[in-house]
Parts: structure tokens; sequence; C-alpha cells
């Protein structure tokens, strides 16, 4: 027996729109093969109405104004028949956002209706007046007018309501960050401070006495003082609230100048016209120099000089870390910390990471991080 889901088929966006575009054209040839004899403009013009409506969610507009001439088109040539094709195309004008410009062609649409009604018309005002509401009636128009809005107001909602639960998602993450971030302090950070101090002072009161200090002490120690970096390290990368980043471009050069302290000679240069970025780009641009110069500092052999390049352009910010070691074999990265980290950070923002060994020896490591072009 098969289990039936829920799940309906996905039907592509232009295959509806192709169906009802060659629905509505055959609705609008019946409706004028059964009102009056057309002659071949007028079938004409009737089709290319009801066919215009392929297109009408990529460019509404041009679909409004199409679908409008082809009306007066066939009213012209003497059928008198709904203009169905225009009045779908204001429903899907208002949608879209065109609300002035559907207003606009609609009181265009209804006095070039009744100037040709009127024109050539021997009869009465009131029969050539009715000719031009057969073609469009003013409540069939308020009626696509008022539908399109309640959608395009729905979609708002819904788009709304979307970005609030992934607001609400976001910030109960990093609630929840924040948490284990003082979860992690409390219960660890103190103990293993504990743990380093008393090594530090057994290994300081054995060589006073000039005793040999035993190696699994110089491990306890060396081991309670990397511990106790990482730990400051995760906690500072829990701490990191996307809303408030506190780390940014403006701050690489103090990272610069740590590097100095280190005992590497790190320079910084900045071109093009400085601006502001995103925050989670300038963010990703500090964490992408802080891990490049860590790793220099720690696991590249022989590095004694590092250059860090922030180069501003219009469409992208390109954040580049060169040095002069020859790169050890790397330990596997911690999520969210090495390079492995640094990829994932870039990659979200849409852009692109480059770590590699470079041709003059060395290591280098290129990121290129988009933003949204100046106006």
């Amino acid at each position: 027996m098969r289990m039936v889901t829920g799940r309906r088929p996905h039907v592509p966006p232009g295959a509806v729109d192709g169906a009802l575009a060659l629905g509505v054209a055959a609705l609008m040839l019946g409706g004028g093969l059964s009102t009056a004899e057309p002659g071949v403009p007028a079938l004409l013009l009737l089709g290319a109405g009801g066919l215009a409506l392929a297109p009408r969610r990529r460019a509404p507009s041009l679909v409004l104004v199409v679908t409008g001439v082809c009306a007066v088109g066939h009213l012209a040539a003497g059928v008198e028949v709904l203009a169905v094709p225009y009045l779908v195309a204001v429903y899907g004008a208002v949608r879209a956002g065109r609300r002035a410009l559907a207003v606009a062609t609609s009181v265009a649409l209804v006095a070039a209706l009744h100037a040709v009604a009127l024109l050539p018309h021997d009869g009465p005002v009131t029969e050539a007046l009715a000719q031009a509401r057969h073609v469009l009636e003013l409540a069939w128009l308020v009626a696509a007018f008022a539908a399109g809005e309640a959608v395009r107001q729905a979609e708002r909602r819904a788009d709304e309501a979307e970005r609030t639960r992934e607001q609400t998602a976001r910030r109960r993450a990093d609630e929840e960050r924040l948490h284990i971030a003082r979860e992690l302090h409390d219960s660890l950070t103190h103990q293993i401070s504990i743990v380093k101090l008393q090594a530090e002072v057994a290994v300081h009161v054995a060589r006073r006495r000039g005793e040999e200090v035993p190696q699994a002490l110089s491990a306890i120690q060396e081991a309670a003082r990397e511990a106790n970096r990482e730990l400051r390290a995760t906690l500072e990368a829990l701490r990191d609230d996307d809303t408030a980043p506190p780390r940014g471009l403006e701050h690489i050069a103090d990272l610069v100048e740590r590097a100095r302290s280190a005992g590497v000679e790190a320079t910084l240069r900045v071109e093009g016209e400085r601006r502001d970025v995103p925050a989670a780009v300038a963010r990703t641009a500090y964490r992408i120099v802080q891990e490049a110069l860590t790793n220099t500092a720690r696991h590249a052999v022989g590095a004694t000089t590092a250059g860090v390049s922030v180069r501003h352009q219009p469409d992208r910010l390109t954040v580049q870390v060169d040095d002069d070691g020859k790169a050890a074999a790397p330990a596997v990265p911690a999520p969210g910390l090495g390079l492995l980290g640094m990829r994932e950070r870039v990659t979200a923002l849409g852009g692109r990471l480059e770590a590699r060994p470079r041709e003059q020896g060395g290591f280098t490591v290129r990121a290129e991080l988009p933003v949204e072009p100046s106006s």
C-alpha cells in the first residue's frame, strides 16, 4: 500500500504563467467569435492580449501597457468583449508594487476606450459609453486592483513574519551562546587557573631549591597555560554577538601592533576609499586577520615578517595577510576558530577565502567579502 503524502508537486512559475496566457487567449478568441464576426486584425489583437500575460512576473509594467493597447485595438476593430488580459495585468502590477502605474494606465485606458467608442459613433452617446463599459467595467477593474493589493499585503506580512522568526531564532541562539560562555567561565576557568598557579608555584619552588623540575610538572604547567589560552579564545568566540560586534576594521591596527610585540615585523596597508561596510563583513575581516597573524606567530617556522593588506572596492572588501615563514603541518582546526571557521564565515557572506603557500616562500591568506556598492 502506497503512503500518500501532503506535498504538492512543484510547478515552475513560468509554466503557470504560460498556461494562464494560453487560457486567457483562448477565452478572448472564443468571446470575440461568439459576439461578432471579427476580422483578422481583431482576432490577432484578442489573441495577443492573452499571450502578452506570459511574462507578467518578469515585466509587469510592460504587460500592463501591452494588454491595454490590445483592449483599445479590439474595441476599435468592433469587438466588445471584456478586457480580461488587462484585468489580470492590473492584478499582477499591483501585486508587484506598481500601484501608481496601474492607476495611471487605467485612467488613460478608460479615457482611450471612451474616445474610441465616441469618435466614429453616430447613435446615442449612452450607447457608445455602454460599448466602452463592455470592454472595461469599473467594478472589475476595482476588484482586480483590490485583489492585487490584498495579495501584496499578505506576502509582505508573510515576509515580515519570516524575518521575525529568524531574528527570534538568532536571539535565542545568542542567548544560549552567552549562557554556555558563562557556564564555561564559572566551571572551568577558575579550576584551570588554580592548576596553572599551583604548577607554576611548584616549578618556582623547585628551582629556588636547586632541584630538577620534574618533566611531568613542566608538562602540567604548559598544558594548563595552553588550556587557559584556548578557553579564553573559545569564550571570546562565544561572546561574539552578531548584532553588536566588538571588533571591526578599525581594530585591525591593534592586531598588527600585537604581532609586532610578539616579535613579528608586521605592517598594515589600507588601499581604496574607506567607507562603512556591514557589521558582519567588518567582523569577519577582523577575525581573518586575527587568525592569520596567530597562525604566523604559532605555526609558521622562521616567520619574521607579516604584511596585512585591506583593500576597499565598490563591490567588495579584500583582506590579505602574507608571511615569510615555512608553513608547518597544520593541526585540525577547531570549528569556528581556525581556518575552517574562517572559511565558513566567508562562505556564509557569499565571499571567497584562499589560504595557500606563496611561490616566493611563506603563506598567504586572502579573503574577498562582497559588500553593497555605493549608490
